[in-house]
């Protein structure tokens, strides 16, 4: 019932958005939202500064009109005289005739990026399950040959210590805790290809053990909360995007994303063992915390002597070479077992394929909420909203600046992505705003991506405290990144 209410509350906070934004003249908001192309052409408008944008949290006018060009907004020059007017609330202004006066402030309730309406958003999210397909056939053929030649039994009774009292109803080494610990690992070492078929295989395996069948069970509201908040070891893609944009140390944002991130987790078992009643502070779990703490730390430290270049190169071979590795050791332990290999993976790809043609509705249901809700620039609102509140409380602000990426990251992981890189092309990749966004973007998950697809894979419809629990989590890695931002690079403006 939780997802079905925030699903109807996405439609209907878009739809009244956008309402207002028709009376208010912008006339092809509808359009935009239902048949919209992220590749449309804006119309561009011309404008001229009577204003400051240094006095709203731009580093110079460049920068301004930068972000500004991403929306159609260009300068007024001798051949295209200006039709809008950036002002200073409350400044007298003389208009020539044709134009109008907006204030600076007033610009996140109207500026309008193109994005994907409802129609190609529906187009996508088939295309993002048929982009599984392979993928999931690939894996979880793989985890079919392990599963028979008892190699998930065998990694679930070496995490079972630890994994039998943070899901205590889970059965002494269920084969649910290798696949869990398969995605945990693929997660850590930001391999999306492979985390995805682990989970909705662990997800799968904890389903046969839900006695109600439509609502989620304990171990599984565990499971994906942890899985949500997205604890990476390496953020690769954040790193290349900062090197991209010229950043001086692109590697700087690493050690307060992995804090960032690695506290999210903590945040999200412990609200869920908050609800589910199970003491964290037993020795085990104390001791197998403390052990993986040790060892992030130990590979943290290592990895901060590196420049940019190496991490990439260290991460590569680590990641790409430890899936080689599973490959091999899968196999080779399939030989010695006298397990018929080919037919085996066989019988798994094939059920890799049901599963991700399973998914479809849920994630042409979710995305297409997603996408009214970005182009009905309710996002947009909600930022300039957070933005004139804490400049009235005559706070530092420059921290809003960067918390786009984070109210959509639960959303979308590609639109977080967008958010960030804009984020940085405006004030610049090495500013506080530029820092902040790529933290941010490094400290969770796509929760209601998540949701859509790992309780959609399993027929879950009463996802019970599992969303609100995510959420919260979000929260927390929100707070704990600002937090790092002014610890780390609160000098920077």
């Amino acid at each position: 019932m939780a997802l079905s209410r925030i699903w109807s509350a996405f439609i209907l906070v878009a739809v009244t958005v956008a309402l207002f934004r028709f009376l208010g003249g912008d006339e092809a908001i509808f359009s935009r939202m239902v048949v919209g192309k992220t590749d449309d052409v804006v119309d561009t408008i011309r404008y001229q500064l009577a204003a400051d944008p240094r006095q709203h949290g731009y580093p110079n006018e460049e920068k301004f009109s930068e972000r500004l060009a991403g929306y159609g907004y260009f300068p007024a020059d001798a051949l295209h005289p200006a039709t809008v007017v950036f002002t200073e609330k409350g400044a007298p202004t003389n208009l020539a005739p044709g134009q109008s006066a907006l204030t600076i402030t007033s610009l996140p309730f109207r500026l309008t990026r193109p994005a994907d309406g409802i129609i190609e958003t529906c187009k996508s999210a088939v295309n993002i399950a048929i982009g599984l397909i392979g993928i999931m056939a690939l894996f979880m053929g793989f985890m079919s040959i392990a599963e028979k030649a008892g190699g998930i039994r065998m990694l679930s009774r070496i995490i079972g210590p630890f994994f039998s009292r943070l899901f205590p109803e889970l059965p002494k080494n269920h084969p649910a805790m290798g696949h869990m610990m398969m995605n945990f690992s693929a997660n850590l070492l930001g391999l999306d290809n492979a985390a995805t078929p682990f989970g909705l295989k662990a997800m799968e395996s904890l389903q046969e053990l839900n006695p109600s069948k439509t609502t989620a069970s304990n171990a599984q509201i565990m499971f994906l909360c942890l899985h949500a908040s997205g604890l990476t070891l390496i953020p690769v893609s954040i790193i290349a995007a900062r090197s991209a944009l010229k950043s001086a140390n692109p590697t700087d944002i690493f050690v307060p994303c992995m804090i960032a991130t690695f506290v999210a987790t903590m945040a999200a078992m412990f609200i869920v063992s908050l609800r589910q009643k199970i003491n964290l502070l037993q020795p085990v779990i104390l001791a197998w915390v403390g052990g993986l703490s040790a060892v992030i730390a130990l590979l943290v430290w290592y990895l901060t002597s590196l420049n940019f270049e190496s991490v990439q190169s260290f991460s590569s071979l680590l990641s790409n070479g430890l899936i080689l590795l599973i490959f091999f050791l899968i196999i080779a332990g399939a030989v010695y077992k006298k397990i018929n290999v080919f037919d085996a993976f066989v019988e798994g790809a094939k059920g890799g394929f049901e599963t991700a043609v399973k998914i479809i509705p849920y994630l042409v249901g979710m995305l297409a909420a997603i996408s009214l809700l970005r182009t009905s620039g309710t996002f947009d609102v909600m930022i300039g909203g957070m933005k004139g509140l804490f400049a009235f409380l005559e706070t530092d602000t420059r921290f809003v600046d960067g918390l786009p990426t984070a109210l959509i990251k639960p959303l979308s992981g590609s639109g977080a992505r967008g958010m960030m890189i804009d984020t940085m092309k405006t004030f610049g990749p090495d500013s506080f705003p530029g820092r902040l966004s790529c933290i941010l973007q490094g400290s969770s998950d796509t929760t209601f991506y998540v949701i859509a697809v790992y309780f959609g894979a399993v027929s879950i419809r009463n996802t019970r405290y599992a969303i609100g629990s995510m959420l919260l989590a979000d929260l927390v890695g929100i707070i704990t990144s600002v937090l790092l931002a002014y610890m780390f690079f609160g000098s920077v403006n």
